[in-house]
C-alpha cells in the first residue's frame, strides 16, 4: 500500500495513523507542489516546467525564505517512482487521501491521469464535507487532514473507493481545462469544481489585515494566513504585500531588504513604490 498525500506535515500525521492501524502499512509518499497556484501550461515539457519552476524562484526571493532553504520540487520524477512501484508489485495499491480544499483537490488533477493503467488498484479517500469529532468531542468539519485527529483516520479508512472508469476519462480533462485556462489562482468550489482566479485573489485579506497603524510586517503576513478562508501559502502571500507595497497600496518603513521582521507597514496612499522588481513578478 502506498499512500499519497500533499502536505508535508501530513506525512507524520499518516505514520501516526498507520502506528494505529497496521492493515494501513505502508509508503507515504508527497506531491509537494501546490497546483492551486502558478502557471500550468505544458507541464508536460521540459519548457512549461521551466517556466513554473522559474515563477515559484521569482516568488521566493521576495518571501522569508532564501534559496538555500528551498528544495526544487519536481513531482514529476514522485510520479514516475510511483509507477514503476505499481509496475513491480502487481498486488500494490495507491492511496489518495485529500482534504476538501483546492490544494490538495488540484493535487489530485495534476496525477490522476497518469495512473489511467492502475484502474482498480488507485484509491481516493476524499474528506469531503464529512463530520469528524475533534479534541474536544465536538463534530466539525474539517477542510485540511491535518486538521484530524489520527485516532479518526481508522474511521475513515472505510470510505475508501476506488477511482471509478469514469473518473479516469473526466477528472484528466478537467486537469487539461485548468492548464489551458493558465489562471494564477484556484479555488475550489465545491466537490471537485476547481475555478480559476485573479493573481490579486487574496489582496482583499491581506489588506483586511492593515490600518492606519504601524505594524510588523510577520504579524501582517501571520494574521493575513491565520484568518483568511480561502488558504493559501506564505509565499503568495509574501509576494503579493510585495506587489502590494509596490502599487502604493501598502505604506512602509524599516530596511526591507534585511527581512520581513526589519519593516513595519500600514495602509498606504496609493503612491507607487519600487520595490525588488514586484512590478516586474506582476507583469
Amino acid at each position: 500500500m502506498i499512500h499519497i498525500v500533499f502536505n508535508e506535515n501530513e506525512i507524520d500525521l499518516m505514520k501516526q495513523v498507520i502506528e494505529l492501524d497496521e492493515t494501513l502499512a505502508g509508503e507515504v509518499i508527497q506531491i509537494c507542489d501546490d497546483y492551486a497556484v502558478g502557471p500550468l501550461t505544458s507541464l508536460d515539457t521540459s519548457e512549461g516546467w521551466q517556466t513554473r519552476t522559474n515563477w515559484w524562484m521569482e516568488l521566493i526571493k521576495h518571501s522569508h525564505y532564501s534559496k538555500n532553504e528551498i528544495n526544487e520540487v519536481d513531482d514529476r520524477e514522485t510520479i514516475s517512482q510511483i509507477k514503476i512501484k505499481l509496475d513491480e508489485n502487481q498486488e500494490e495499491q495507491l492511496w489518495i487521501w485529500m482534504g476538501q480544499n483546492q490544494h490538495d483537490v488540484c493535487g489530485y488533477y495534476r496525477i490522476i491521469g497518469e495512473l489511467n493503467n492502475y484502474q482498480g488498484r488507485v484509491m481516493v479517500l476524499y474528506m469531503n464535507n464529512l463530520p469528524f469529532i475533534n479534541e474536544k468531542g465536538q463534530i466539525f468539519y474539517p477542510s485540511w487532514l491535518n486538521e484530524i485527529q489520527p485516532s479518526e483516520f481508522i474511521k475513515a479508512k472505510k470510505l475508501a473507493r476506488p477511482v471509478t472508469l469514469s473518473e479516469f476519462e473526466i477528472d484528466p480533462d478537467e486537469w487539461k481545462k485548468l492548464c489551458e485556462e493558465n489562471n494564477i489562482v484556484r479555488i475550489l468550489e465545491g466537490g471537485k469544481k476547481i475555478i480559476g482566479k485573479e493573481e490579486n485573489f487574496y489582496d482583499d485579506e491581506i489588506i483586511k489585515n492593515l490600518t492606519t497603524e504601524w505594524q510588523k510586517a510577520w504579524r501582517l503576513v501571520s494574521n493575513t494566513l491565520h484568518r483568511m478562508k480561502v488558504k493559501t501559502g506564505d509565499v503568495f502571500i509574501e509576494w503579493r504585500i510585495k506587489v502590494l507595497i509596490n502599487e502604493g497600496k501598502i505604506e512602509v518603513t524599516g530596511d526591507i531588504e534585511k527581512g520581513w521582521k526589519d519593516f513595519d507597514v500600514k495602509l498606504g496612499n496609493g503612491k507607487h513604490v519600487e520595490v525588488n522588481d514586484a512590478a516586474a513578478i506582476n507583469e
